[in-house]
């Protein structure tokens, strides 16, 4: 093989696996019974009882403790983007890091950098999803204010008002997930700087943990009961 084929072959399984997690997750029957597809169901729950009390303090407290973790994340995909940048800048210092190494793992510039290129493309995918998911948990928040009091809640405006509700509280959740996965595929791309072949089993590696949480762990069988 040519001195990029196997770089070409690694990122294009990386982005194939990727891709393929996603839609399998989100728009296939399998899917559906996922461990985030089992939780989105309370969300609506969640919002029907809310009908019933008349003090929702408490609910409210529950959003901020959500908006609180969002925003952590989407600060913490910012430092991540600032670390690929200072690692973009000091190509010339990691690679002669690299050239110390009893085995020769040091690739050129050019593809030093497209690696760091690739790493802060996806911490800023990452940045942008948290953040619309921050914003998506402030209209949830509006939204929660908005419902009816209890004795309104058999109208059939606190009906649509509730699906409304769960509608966009699900969306919030589902790009909270998109920004969170990001991350996980983040940790399987650095196998890249090692080499082609550690991104291959790095990113088999991040695929089976995050289908086993999905799908095969005991939070997954606990929300099945």
């Amino acid at each position: 093989m040519g001195s990029y084929t196997v770089d070409i072959l690694a990122v294009s399984f990386f982005a194939l696996e990727w891709l393929v997690y996603a839609i399998t997750l989100e728009h296939t029957a399998y899917g559906r019974d996922s461990l985030s597809a089992r939780m989105n169901v309370y969300r609506e729950v969640w919002v029907r009882r809310l009908l019933d009390r008349e003090a929702r303090m408490v609910d409210m407290q529950i959003m901020a403790s959500l908006q609180n973790g969002t925003a952590f994340f989407a600060s913490t995909s910012l430092l991540a983007v600032g670390g690929a940048l200072a690692l973009l800048r000091a190509t010339n210092d990691a690679l002669t890091v690299l050239s110390k190494f009893p085995i020769d793992i040091t690739p050129s510039p050019a593809l030093w950098e497209t690696k760091c290129v690739g790493l802060i493309l996806i911490f800023v995918y990452a940045f942008f999803k948290f953040a619309w998911s921050y914003r998506l948990f402030n209209y949830v928040v509006i939204l929660l204010g908005a419902t009816p009091p209890p004795n309104e809640k058999d109208i059939q405006e606190a009906e649509t008002h509730v699906q409304r509700t769960a509608r966009l509280f699900g969306a919030a959740g589902r790009h909270f997930n998109h920004g969170q996965r990001a991350f996980f595929f983040a940790l399987g791309y650095l196998g890249w700087f090692v080499s082609p072949w550690v991104l291959l089993a790095t990113t088999a590696l991040v695929v089976i943990v995050t289908w086993r949480r999905q799908f095969a762990s005991n939070a997954w069988q606990a929300m099945g009961n």
